[in-house]
């Protein structure tokens, strides 16, 4: 018996996708998150050399690639990118949500 696969095309905010009650702090932290993994690959760091440079704990940086990311305001990774020599521009909008 073949099953059929329902394909559901995404919105790009997987969190909201999935009804998540905070999907817009998890999608911020996500891409905050997905940035500094960026920056820690193209200057080949791992968590302790990220660590001895920042001054941010290694198991930080380990959380953050591991991405488990509850423990982390959003200021928090920002002050990480900045002690990586980042800097960050953020921009915010807001409108009322679309009925469900």
């Amino acid at each position: 018996m073949k099953d059929d696969i329902e394909l559901v095309r995404g919105s790009g905010h997987v969190f909201r996708d999935f009804g998540s009650p905070d999907a817009d702090l998890e999608q911020a932290r996500a891409l905050l998150a997905a940035k500094i993994i960026a920056v820690l690959d193209e200057r080949g760091l791992g968590a302790q050399a990220a660590a001895a440079m920042t001054g941010v704990a290694a198991s930080e940086f380990s959380r953050i690639r591991n991405v488990k990311l509850d423990r982390f305001t959003i200021d928090r990774m920002i002050s990480i990118l900045g002690k990586l020599g980042q800097e960050v521009e953020v921009s915010i909008s807001v409108r009322p949500r679309k009925a469900a």
